[in-house]
């Protein structure tokens, strides 16, 4: 019993070997992703099982609104992530404890403004978005059900990123593995047993992230070891959410940024009908198997960065560096690789059309060359954060998907326009994102051995 509390305890990595310290919070963290997908994965399949390909592409024309109006949370979690992990590696108990309490309320108060705004301009939205009928009820359904019930999802987000910034990947993992287990059950129950439709499916997950959210407080609760969390710091002290949101607003901007390209590019898939948009929700879902070694490796380097910059060891950053993004690219090549070759097997389980599953795989192949350089933007991004530079990331992040992606999607399609696609080669929307995440890797790269990013530290600005 004491083992096991040894492991869900927070972990200091400003000790032990660099590339171990990373490795045993990544490993947690992987496995977390893997079931972080596992909801929007078994939501698709069972919508596309149970209710069909048209349902399919109403969930997945819903996803670029839903993310537009998410990017608050990235920003809290961002903000609040570095500021724990920095002042838990400083070892600084009052800072540590007003870093949670701001978050916590900023997450009410965005949750609140969010269950509102939400449901008003959901239809407006997908319309502008030239969603096409045959799907608009059931986008607008699904996302109202989110909206309105947001703050289980942005709690369990926030909390758990909290959690992951004390070095605790562990709990975080137990409370997402309970979240994913009922959320699977829940959307059979709901779709195939209650025939709910769509919104069963969203219901499901608000449930089911709810509870974990309540579980991640609680396991919060119980460290007052490390910080104090009473009403007191709970008050949104001028010195600190300033802090928040001056780290938080740059990777919130940087959502958003990827969100409106999203949104852009969906009225460009919309474009070409409903096959190609399922074709898009099941290649994402894929997509999001192949990058969970990159965002994982991204956000462990982003802790391990934060905490021993608070404690001012910068040879062990240095060292963590390489370490962290050799092991980034190894496992995404390795996985990319058991993608292409099993890539087929795992798309039939959202659909029976065998012409679908052809599309999805031959889409999934472009973009199969582009996940090494994704392991690198996002380890070297992560470092950057973690040292308090969250501007540059955003800066890299508008370059690639505004300046390059987003011209080259709309530009190939025009110029692949014939008889056959009057709208232009569907392959357009994937070659572009290829080009971008090459781009985006080299760029990142330039800026890191710039160094810049290690004069952003925060613990000099302690009051």
């Amino acid at each position: 019993m004491a083992k096991f509390r040894e492991i869900l305890a927070p972990k200091d990595m400003t000790q032990g070997r660099p590339w171990k310290r990373i490795v045993e919070f990544a490993i947690p963290m992987l496995i977390g992703n893997i079931a972080q997908q596992l909801y929007n994965t078994v939501d698709s399949i069972v919508v596309g099982k149970y209710i069909g390909d048209n349902a399919l592409a109403a969930v997945g024309s819903a996803f670029p609104v839903l993310n537009l109006l998410l990017v608050f949370f990235v920003g809290i979690a961002t903000g609040s992530g570095i500021m724990v992990a920095q002042y838990f590696g400083a070892k600084y108990r009052e800072g540590l404890s007003r870093s949670i309490g701001v978050s916590i309320t900023l997450t009410a108060i965005m949750s609140l403004i969010i269950m509102i705004i939400g449901p008003l301009i959901t239809r407006p939205m997908l319309m502008l978005l030239n969603t096409p009928e045959t799907i608009l009820n059931w986008s607008s359904e699904y996302l109202i059900i989110f909206f309105v019930g947001i703050a289980g999802f942005s709690y369990f987000n926030i909390l758990s990123g909290i959690l992951r910034g004390l070095g605790d990947s562990v709990s975080a993992l137990v409370f997402l593995l309970v979240s994913t287990a009922i959320n699977v059950l829940l959307d059979i129950w709901f779709v195939a047993g209650l025939n709910m439709g769509v919104g069963g499916v969203a219901l499901a997950t608000i449930i089911a992230q709810s509870i974990s959210a309540i579980l991640c407080f609680r396991k919060l609760m119980q460290m007052n070891e490390f910080f104090d969390l009473n009403f007191e710091m709970l008050k949104p002290l001028k010195q600190y959410t300033v802090k928040l949101i001056n780290l938080g607003l740059p990777s919130g901007l940087t959502q958003a940024i990827f969100s409106l390209a999203m949104i852009v590019v969906q009225s460009l898939t919309n474009s070409f009908g409903e096959m190609v948009i399922a074709c898009n929700v099941i290649v994402m879902r894929v997509d999001g198997f192949a990058m969970m070694p990159n965002f994982t490796f991204g956000n462990a380097m982003t802790t391990f960065v934060g905490q021993n910059i608070g404690a001012n060891r910068m040879d062990r950053v240095e060292e963590g560096v390489r370490d962290g993004t050799k092991i980034a690219v190894g496992v995404s090549a390795a996985i990319t690789v058991i993608i292409l070759i099993f890539g087929k097997h795992l798309m039939y389980l959202f659909t029976d059309t065998v012409e679908l599953v052809d599309l999805s795989m031959h889409m999934m192949r472009i973009l199969a060359i582009g996940y090494v350089a994704v392991a690198v933007t996002q380890s070297l991004s992560g470092v950057m954060r973690g040292a308090g530079d969250t501007m540059t990331p955003m800066w890299l992040s508008l370059i690639t998907t505004i300046v390059l992606r987003l011209p080259l999607a709309y530009g190939i399609a025009y110029f692949t326009r014939n008889e056959a696609y009057p709208v232009g080669r569907p392959e357009s929307l994937f070659i572009s994102l290829v080009i971008a995440w090459v781009a985006g890797a080299v760029i990142t790269t330039i800026f890191y051995r710039k160094g810049k990013w290690k004069d952003k530290r925060i613990i000099e600005n302690i009051a």
